[in-house]
């Protein structure tokens, strides 16, 4: 394969700047325009090594850097390997990648450093997919459950499956090998049991996915209420800055305003929209649309209600969106006196909390809501392998399709080599999850998703 480079930094300015390079050729194209310090060729060079010197365009003095060495197979790609640590200005990055060019190496696609380290058996695919999930995460948790998918948790689990059901294909093929012994219906009868431990296992990474999303995506929630009844006040004092504008006017916000914070370590995505009540203009009109579109959609609505004012028919117009879903009732400006008629709110059978956006009383008791509505704390604290990927969710509900079709074969007294076609089908599924079975497509969706210099 070539020798690809690039910078493997964040864009902007910084203290340092990451220039990468992997391929056959990379240290001769290096050494072209880097010159150590205390010069030693590369066969005296060990893998895992730093040298400091200076970047070269000619006569002129580029960059002072370090550069890393690494050896194949030893390597982040399993191929001969090296970054360049330069100053972190975008125009000296680009000026040493441009020497790399110039030298023979070729730009990097997106994701082709950690492509290559799959295709050279360093990672399986899962574990590729995970790279990527690392990167992205939002919070604790996820970067938790995204290294333990690196580390080859998923894939552990996927091999584990995979050999119980190559066995189960091993004792067909010796029954219909062998059919003078008469195997069939024993064998039918194993098999039938290891399908239902193989579907236990499928079922447990099925059900995982709920989870892995909410680790994933976050918990979409979504604050409503009437003009004025603290929604941007609320915004404001869960993210502890002045995020949205607040006014003593009613319909200030027209729009939606979308932030994230960490609750339990994972992601809640906060969308303050705007007072829903009979609109007096076509901008509100719409405001208020959007917000109820954005209240049905939602993981999880808090209706926020002035705790100094009466319930009217636009706060039972509210209340009806909570049916059949996840909600929390705020009832806020405890500071003042109330007059909401709380048997009313209580017949919605929704958790109800009383804070101030004032004095700021009553938060920690919405997260706590929040946290028992979805059980955040029992989340990914058992070790538990967790899928947090659609397509591998996808892949997993296909393997089981075809279990069940396998189990079916037996029941229906089908001839026993008819199980392992959809046996075969089990393999090639799972097969996609690692690597093993994956077509050229699906890889090349996969590593374009990546970010460049990875």
């Amino acid at each position: 394969m070539s020798t690809i480079a690039a910078i493997s930094t964040a864009p902007g300015i910084g203290g340092i700047g990451i220039i990468r390079m992997s391929g056959e050729n990379c240290f001769e194209i290096l050494n072209k325009f880097f010159k150590q310090k205390k010069p030693q060729s590369i066969d005296k060079i060990k893998g895992y090594t730093i040298k400091f010197g200076h970047i070269v365009n000619g006569e002129e003095i580029v960059d002072e850097v370090l550069v890393s060495y690494f050896k194949a197979p030893k390597s982040y790609t399993a191929e001969n390997m090296c970054e360049i640590n330069s100053h972190g200005g975008i125009v000296v990055m680009n000026k040493i990648l441009d020497l790399c060019i110039k030298n023979g190496a070729e730009i990097a696609e997106p994701g082709e450093f950690t492509k290559r380290a799959f295709l050279n058996g360093r990672m399986d695919l899962s574990q590729a997919e995970a790279v990527i999930d690392v990167i992205n995460a939002k919070t604790d948790k996820e970067a938790k459950i995204s290294l333990e998918q690196l580390e080859g948790n998923l894939s552990e689990k996927i091999t584990k499956i995979r050999k119980i059901v190559i066995s189960v294909m091993a004792d067909i093929e010796a029954t219909i090998d062998y059919p003078e012994y008469d195997l069939e219906e024993v064998t039918n009868a194993k098999i039938l049991k290891v399908l239902d431990e193989v579907d236990i296992l499928l079922d447990q990474l099925e059900k995982s996915f709920y989870n892995g999303k909410i680790l994933r995506e976050g918990i979409s929630t979504a604050i409503i209420g009437r003009p004025n009844a603290g929604k941007s006040s609320l915004l404001n004092l869960i993210l502890n800055e002045e995020r949205a504008i607040v006014t003593d006017i009613e319909g200030t916000t027209r729009d939606t305003i979308e932030e994230y914070i960490s609750i339990e370590g994972v992601p809640l995505k906060i969308i303050d929209t705007a007072g829903i009540r009979t609109a007096s203009d076509e901008v509100e009109r719409i405001g208020v649309k959007k917000a109820i579109e954005i209240a049905n959609k939602s993981d999880v609505v808090i209706a926020i209600f002035d705790i100094n004012k009466e319930l009217n028919e636009e706060d039972k117009e509210i209340l009806k969106l909570l049916e059949n879903k996840n909600a929390i009732i705020i009832l806020n400006k405890i500071d003042l006196e109330r007059k909401v008629d709380l048997k009313t709110l209580e017949k919605y059978n929704k958790p109800i909390v009383e804070i101030s956006t004032k004095t700021k009383d009553g938060v920690d008791a919405l997260y706590k809501e929040i946290s028992n509505l979805f059980k955040l704390k029992e989340i990914a604290n058992d070790g538990e392998t967790i899928v947090t990927n659609v397509r591998h969710k996808n892949i997993i509900l296909n393997s089981r399709e075809n279990l069940n079709k396998a189990r079916q074969t037996i029941i229906d007294q089908m001839p026993i080599d008819m199980i392992s076609t959809h046996l075969k089908e089990i393999l090639e599924e799972l097969g996609k999850i690692t690597g093993e079975t994956v077509t050229e497509d699906v890889i090349a969706e996969i590593f374009s998703k990546f970010c460049l210099g990875k």
